[in-house]
């Protein structure tokens, strides 16, 4: 098992060592950047400290001395995000710095999107997300979509406060076989409830994987909801929509 000394950015042990809480979180994220360069240690560092000019200076060079795209982009560039993810879902840091991080990743993802569109690597699959009906929060759901653009999904983004009938539509139309619906207001969660009702109801519950996440969501609620699947913070989720996509496959 790697320990934190086996990673080399002090940033990044530190960061781990402060906030994250969770044993899994902690085995994760140290086994993750203990086999990584410390090149994608140190743009993970930059992304969490929300420097955009270092993020893009350093996946410059790291492209120019050879690195790979996607390497980068799962190495450097999502790990960072995924850190600031759990400090988000954990109120750690709030909306100003999630975007600051955000403009951070963006800079460094400017570098390695001309490539991964040249070199035609194929979609992940579509995937459909949106804010239920009555909640106008999006920090959370914007952060899962740039992780899963990040990652390869294409992602079909329906906003906030959106109705039942609309998500049915938007399957319907798009063919997407994963749907993610967020909530971070308690008196919202059960909206995802109705959603899924909604979907039963119209006769296309099986069309579709549900996974649902947002702060105050659990694994249980998921479970009673009749979800599909449920993501913790922006890692989780991509690691949700791939095996969702998969299983639909």
């Amino acid at each position: 098992m790697a320990e934190l000394s086996d990673i080399q950015n002090q940033t990044i042990q530190d960061e781990i060592e402060e906030y994250l809480e969770r044993a899994d979180e902690i085995e994760r994220f140290t086994e993750l950047f203990a086999r990584v360069k410390p090149a994608m240690q140190d743009i993970a560092a930059a992304i969490i400290e929300g420097d955009d000019d270092e993020v893009d200076a350093l996946t410059a060079k790291a492209l120019e001395n050879g690195i790979d795209a996607i390497e980068i982009m799962d190495d450097g560039l999502i790990a960072g995000m995924g850190i600031v993810g759990i400090k988000f879902r954990e109120n750690f840091v709030f909306v100003p710095e999630v975007l600051s991080c955000a403009r951070a990743m963006r800079a460094g993802m400017a570098h390695i999107e001309p490539i991964l569109s040249a070199s035609g690597i194929e979609s992940q699959g579509k995937v459909i997300m949106g804010t239920v009906k009555g909640d106008l929060h999006d920090i959370g759901k914007n952060l899962c979509i740039m992780m899963l653009r990040g990652s390869g999904f294409e992602v079909i983004d329906l906003g906030v406060d959106v109705a039942e009938d609309t998500f049915i539509d938007a399957v319907e139309e798009s063919g997407a076989k994963v749907l993610g619906m967020s909530a971070l207001l308690t008196t919202t969660m059960p909206n995802m409830g109705r959603t899924i009702e909604a979907f039963i109801d119209a006769d296309v519950r099986d069309d579709v994987l549900i996974m649902v996440g947002g702060a105050p969501v659990t694994q249980e609620f998921s479970d009673d909801m009749g979800a599909d699947g449920y993501g913790a913070d922006a890692l989780s989720c991509v690691a949700m929509a791939k095996e969702l996509i998969a299983s639909a496959a």
